[in-house]
């Protein structure tokens, strides 16, 4: 009989490639989906429906306990649980509802269903948790690593998708923006597919169980300079570059602080350019913990796909992901 896998966050770019990989290894794939928030979404998830070919849909309420086992698990036999769940913004309530208490709720469920393994997509900022979203990250790991469940805890470096906001500006000749000089930051960023070959693996690779496994993508760390003069020379221009001191982020930080005291929808907003701070002054690679300090040569690679591939495709006529509510990542 096909193994049973249990998978959330399939309508996402990232669950959408492993319920693809999970099916090439010839798993039987259950995705539990959320019901989307508004008719727009409701049009695009059915757009790429297709791209859940072969996979069971079941439209449920993952927070829900009552639901997750009527609509959900309903009394069936499951052999894990691959998790591409996130918050849709990364604001505290969001995270907390989503990042935590959800997964909680289907880890509780999948106990009692008597799933095994437990596969995790998490991140790897959760080495630096200054941000309501990693702290709830946390927190669920922490829980997953107590349970009697097999696990494997994924922190990926930067998707693709998060690198892709600046494309369509440079190709209408605007200026790369970075912060600095363009080069505070580096990371190895990992493509959808090779990021879902690496979660599908962890159902069958044993060195994969019981751990935290920091992944990035193959090739050198880049810096957001590296990324805006690959995008210029593909598209046969001369590199433009604008920089914008972080202290702006902090002045804005401060300013929607202070009025979300009064205006609660501001102290999202806070939390957002939060978000982007931490982004644009934090590296995504392991850190040493010797030295304290991002260790390009220690984050460990996989698969082939390179960013400067995929800029390659994107200038050559493949479409642009659409980042959504995680624009600001």
């Amino acid at each position: 009989m096909r193994r049973r896998v249990c998978l959330l966050g399939a309508t996402g770019t990232i669950g959408r490639a492993t319920t693809r990989a999970l099916i090439r290894r010839g798993y039987e794939v259950v995705c539990f989906t959320r019901a989307p928030t508004d008719s727009a979404k409701a049009q695009s998830r059915q757009a790429d429906a297709g791209d859940l070919e072969g996979a069971i849909i079941k439209v449920v309420d993952v927070g829900d306990p009552v639901a997750l086992a009527r609509d959900g698990f309903t009394g069936e036999p499951f052999d894990a649980v691959v998790s591409c769940m996130a918050s849709r913004t990364g604001t505290p309530r969001d995270a907390w509802a989503i990042d935590h208490r959800a997964h909680l709720t289907v880890l509780e469920a999948a106990q009692r269903a008597g799933v095994q393994h437990f596969v995790l997509l998490s991140a790897i900022c959760v080495q630096k948790p200054r941000l309501a979203f990693q702290q709830a990250k946390l927190a669920f790991e922490a829980a997953l690593i107590g349970s009697d469940l097999r696990y494997s805890i994924v922190r990926p470096t930067a998707f693709f998708k998060s690198l892709s906001g600046q494309i369509e500006r440079v190709r209408q000749g605007r200026p790369f923006l970075i912060f600095g000089d363009g080069t505070l930051t580096a990371c190895k960023p990992i493509s959808d597919g090779d990021l879902a070959d690496f979660l599908a693996g962890c159902l069958e690779d044993e060195s994969r169980w019981n751990r935290i496994l920091p992944i990035g993508g193959p090739g050198d760390a880049i810096t957001p300079r590296q990324q805006g003069e690959a995008l210029f020379a593909l598209l046969g221009s001369p590199p433009k570059f604008r920089s914008a001191p972080v202290a702006l982020l902090d002045i804005a930080i401060a300013g929607l602080g202070a009025l979300g005291t009064i205006v609660p929808s501001l102290a999202d907003k806070a939390e957002l350019a939060r978000i982007g701070r931490y982004y644009a002054t934090e590296s995504m690679l392991v850190i040493d913990p010797r030295t304290g300090l991002y260790d390009a040569a220690g984050t460990p690679s996989t698969g082939t796909q390179t960013l400067f591939d995929f800029y390659r495709s994107v200038v050559g006529g493949a479409a642009v992901p659409d980042r959504g509510d995680h624009a600001v990542f």
